[in-house]
C-alpha cells in the first residue's frame, strides 16, 4: 500500500524514475534558469510552457502587447537544440503560407513539396487571431493530428512538435477570435501579466546593454527532449486521481453558470498536464496538488458560460476555483502489484 498524506503528498510508494531520467533533471532546471534570466518574474509562465512541451501539448498566450509573449517563446526555443520557426499571422496569410506548397519542377517534370514553417519543432504562431479561420484551421489541424494534408497528400510533422500561439485580447478590429472548438486544441491557456515595479526595474537594468537572450545557449537536444516526453508518459496516475479529475470535469458540465462544460479531451489534457508537472518536480507519480495547480490553466478556456452568469460577473476561473474547493480530495491510494 502507498498513502497520501492529508495535503496530498505521497508518504510511501514505489519510485519508477530511471537513472536515465535523473541525468536529464538538471537539464530541465537549466532550461528554467535560461527562461528566468530573460523573463523577469515570470517563473509560472516558464513552468507552464515546459509542462506543455513535455506533455506534447500546445500553449495559447493571451495578453496585452509588450509583456514578453514572443520573448518567452524565443528564449524557450534557444534553450532547446530544435528547429525554431515563426509565423506572423496577418489577414492576408494563406493556408499554404503555413503548411507549404507543391511547386512544379520543369527539370524533373514532377511536383516538389516546399515545406512551410509549421514543419519546425518549436513554432511561434504570433497574433493567431489576426488571420482568417481558414488559415487558423491549417495550423490547428497540425496541432491535433501531428500531420497535414497538402494537395491530397499526408505530411507528417516533426517530432517533437510544439506550438506556442499568442493573441492580443484588447484589439478586436480586423481580428478573428478562435472558436471554442479550436481553443480546445490548446493544452494550456495562460496570461503573462504586468511585472511589479521591482521586477520592471530589474528588467531595465538587465536590458540597458546587451539583451540577456543573446547569452542563452541550448541545454537540451532534440533527442533528449523526445526521451523526456516518453518518460512523462510513464508517470503513474492512480485510479483515485483519475476519479478526482473526472469529478472536476463533470462539475463543469453540471454547474448552473456553465452553458457548455469541459469535454473528455479536457480530462485527458488535465491528466497529461498533471503528469508533466509531477515529472518536473522529480516525481514519477501524480498527487492531487498537481491536478489542483494545473486545473485553471487547462480547464478555463474549454468552458462557455451562460449569459446570466457573465452578467453576474462569474468567470471560468471562479467556476474552477469553486469546484476545487467543493470537490473531495483523494487522500489515499492502493497499489496491488
Amino acid at each position: 500500500m502507498s498513502e497520501y498524506s492529508e495535503n496530498g503528498v505521497l508518504k510511501r510508494g514505489e519510485h519508477r524514475l530511471t537513472q536515465h531520467t535523473f541525468l536529464f533533471q538538471p537539464k530541465i532546471s537549466e532550461v528554467m534558469k535560461n527562461i528566468n534570466k530573460v523573463m523577469i518574474g515570470k517563473e509560472d509562465a516558464a513552468l507552464l510552457s515546459l509542462v506543455a512541451l513535455l506533455a506534447r501539448g500546445h500553449v495559447l498566450l493571451e495578453d496585452v502587447p509588450g509583456v514578453g509573449k514572443t520573448m518567452l517563446v524565443k528564449t524557450l526555443a534557444k534553450s532547446l537544440d530544435c528547429d525554431f520557426k515563426r509565423i506572423q499571422f496577418t489577414p492576408d496569410l494563406l493556408p499554404s503560407d503555413v503548411t507549404g506548397v507543391s511547386i512544379y519542377n520543369p527539370k524533373t517534370l514532377e511536383f516538389e513539396f516546399r515545406p512551410g514553417p509549421i514543419l519546425g519543432n518549436i513554432v511561434l504562431a504570433d497574433e493567431i487571431n489576426r488571420t482568417s479561420p481558414k488559415t487558423q484551421s491549417a495550423l490547428l489541424e497540425g496541432m491535433e493530428e501531428t500531420s497535414l494534408t497538402v494537395d491530397g497528400n499526408t505530411v507528417s510533422l516533426s517530432d517533437p512538435f510544439f506550438v506556442m500561439a499568442t493573441q492580443n485580447p484588447i484589439e478586436y478590429e480586423g481580428t478573428y477570435p478562435l472558436p471554442e472548438a479550436q481553443l480546445d486544441r490548446f493544452l494550456i491557456k495562460m496570461k503573462m501579466g504586468y511585472p511589479t515595479a521591482k521586477q520592471e526595474m530589474e528588467m531595465l537594468s538587465k536590458t540597458s546593454g546587451k539583451h540577456p537572450i543573446h547569452e542563452i545557449t541550448s541545454v537540451l537536444t532534440r533527442d533528449e527532449l523526445v526521451d523526456l516526453q516518453k518518460e512523462v508518459e510513464d508517470v503513474y496516475v492512480d485510479r483515485t486521481i483519475n476519479h478526482y479529475i473526472v469529478e472536476l470535469v463533470t462539475g463543469t458540465r453540471n454547474h448552473q453558470g456553465v452553458y457548455l462544460g469541459v469535454s473528455p479531451r479536457g480530462s485527458i489534457a488535465l491528466m497529461k498536464a498533471a503528469k508533466a508537472y509531477a515529472f518536473i518536480h522529480d516525481r514519477d507519480y501524480v498527487v492531487p496538488d498537481d491536478v489542483q495547480y494545473m486545473a485553471p490553466f487547462v480547464l478555463c478556456h474549454r468552458m462557455i458560460l451562460t449569459s446570466e452568469a457573465k452578467f453576474e460577473g462569474t468567470t471560468p476561473e471562479s467556476v474552477v476555483q469553486e469546484l476545487l474547493s467543493t470537490t473531495s480530495i483523494p487522500v489515499q491510494r492502493n497499489i496491488s502489484e
